[in-house]
Parts: structure tokens; sequence; C-alpha cells
């Protein structure tokens, strides 16, 4: 589990900037590698910070998508 509020805040700024037709098209893993490729240029990720936001990112597939989904019809 991520507990680190800096890491989940910046895994929530990169799925905003995200293209949404990117989140959208991409498949579950597909998604959770882009996303994860996004924080690892960001900052220097540990194997278990990987690991764990692997797992919490794969856990919010829906709730990613269901955001930028919404924000196509602004």
């Amino acid at each position: 589990m991520v507990t680190d509020s800096s890491l989940l805040r910046l895994t929530w700024t990169i799925v905003e900037e995200t293209p949404n037709f990117e989140l959208l098209s991409l498949t579950d893993t597909g998604l959770i590698k882009v996303l994860l490729q996004q924080i690892a240029s960001k900052i220097l990720l540990s194997g278990e910070d990987v690991c764990a936001l692997y797992g919490y990112i794969g856990s919010k597939t829906t709730l990613i998508r269901d955001l930028a989904e919404s924000r196509l019809t602004f």
C-alpha cells in the first residue's frame, strides 16, 4: 500500500496531466506502465515503491478512466 502522501499527490497530478485519450485507450497493464514511467521520470522510485504503485494504480484504473471520461465533457 502506498502511504507516502507526496507520492500519492504526484500520482494523481500525473493522472490529471496525461491526455484523456491516452488514459482511455490503453489496457489496464498499459495504463499502469505509462503512469509508472511518467512518475519514474520525475522521481527516483525504489523497487518497493514500484510494487506498491503498481498495485495502487491497478486498483484505481476504473476511477482513472471515469475521471478521464468526465473531463471529455468539459
